[in-house]
């Protein structure tokens, strides 16, 4: 969990952005669940502050994330997530079962999966890695049902 959230309005100005409710709301939300899918950031920030659009908390997700305040990850049959993690370029563990998503550390060194076998002339600048299994609670479940 990200823990630069003592002044969200000051992060929304420091990235050029107008200071707004359904911002504020949002990178709460997100600052306090990881990986959450864009429509329960929706459910949440109206909790939050009462009548909201869901165009208005897809719009903040959107804006958000092309300033750096926040990352998007779409891993395979699941629904955009977003997290406040950004700019380690760590990666993720998923569970086939429940969707359950982790953060990990890059796996060796300094970001090595920067280092594409042939680039075909990209500047590189980010890697998505997505590592699949079972969760161990899934794990569980799985051999207590035999």
């Amino acid at each position: 969990m990200t823990t630069d959230m003592q002044d969200p309005g000051a992060l929304l100005r420091s990235a050029g952005l107008r200071v707004t409710s359904p911002r504020l709301a949002v990178l709460a939300v997100v600052d306090s669940r990881p990986h959450i899918a864009a429509e329960d950031v929706a459910t949440r920030v109206r909790e939050r502050l009462g009548a909201v659009s869901t165009q208005a908390v897809y719009d903040a997700l959107r804006v958000c994330t092309d300033v750096g305040l926040m990352r998007r990850i779409e891993p395979a049959g699941s629904p955009a997530r977003y997290e406040r993690r950004t700019g380690d370029n760590h990666h993720h563990l998923v569970c086939r079962q429940c969707g359950r998503i982790e953060d990990v550390e890059c796996a060796v060194g300094h970001a090595p999966c920067l280092q594409a076998d042939h680039d075909h002339g990209f500047l590189i600048d980010e890697a998505e890695v997505n590592y699949w299994g079972t969760c161990p609670e899934c794990q569980a479940d799985r051999a207590r049902l035999g």
